[in-house]
């Protein structure tokens, strides 16, 4: 197993990779801001991605989207291969996309939105912390992109201030400062889930009303 920096000769799974993404989302039954193959290439032709292939057979994706005048970036679209689920391959992707992240935006202020446990879990294990929507970036061409999400309209309610993704942050200037003092505390993994069932029957009671 391969696990790279993407470059022009990866061009060729661009295609794969959205389909993989595409069906994910189906059969978990999440929203999901869709991706064409030739928004992929774009990022795989600037050096922003991570690929994993098992010899020439794709197995894992994820890249990085920059914002606000580099002064955020997003580690988004992180997906593995159903060949190759449950082997521990997405926390090796998470971590390459992070470091690329931090040495390619040293300054930014890396963020994710997601619906998923396992990675608010591994996004936890970066450093990464909850926030709020109002401090990740403004920028409306992401906020853009998150319109082919079937809950784009509990976004668009409220006032783009909160949806059943959760907002996570890593901030290089407030984790420097935090080195130097306790040791990180551990994961709370049901806190988690109680805010994601909080915000799923908050808006979806209301959906339904």
């Amino acid at each position: 197993m391969k696990i790279v920096i993407a470059n022009d000769s990866h061009f060729k799974y661009a295609e794969i990779i959205c389909e993989t993404i595409a069906e994910s989302a189906k059969v978990r039954g999440t929203g999901i801001a869709k991706r064409t193959p030739e928004y992929i290439q774009k990022r795989l032709h600037n050096g922003n991605a991570i690929i994993a292939l098992d010899g020439d057979k794709f197995a894992g994706f994820c890249y990085i989207e920059v914002w606000g005048h580099e002064k955020f970036v997003a580690n988004s679209g992180l997906i593995v291969h159903p060949d190759y689920r449950n082997q521990g391959l997405a926390k090796k992707i998470k971590k390459e996309i992070f470091e690329l992240s931090r040495r390619k935006f040293p300054n930014a202020k890396i963020f994710g939105i997601t619906t998923g446990l396992a990675v608010m879990k591994m996004n936890y294990e970066l450093g990464y912390k909850p926030v709020t929507f109002s401090e990740l970036t403004t920028d409306p061409e992401f906020w853009k992109g998150c319109q082919t999400c079937k809950n784009f309209d509990i976004l668009t309610r409220t006032e783009q201030k909160m949806c059943l993704c959760t907002g996570m942050l890593y901030d290089p200037e407030t984790k420097a400062k935090a080195a130097q003092k306790e040791p990180k505390e551990k994961l709370n993994s049901k806190a988690f889930q109680r805010l994601k069932s909080i915000k799923e029957s908050l808006f979806l009671n209301k959906k339904t009303k």
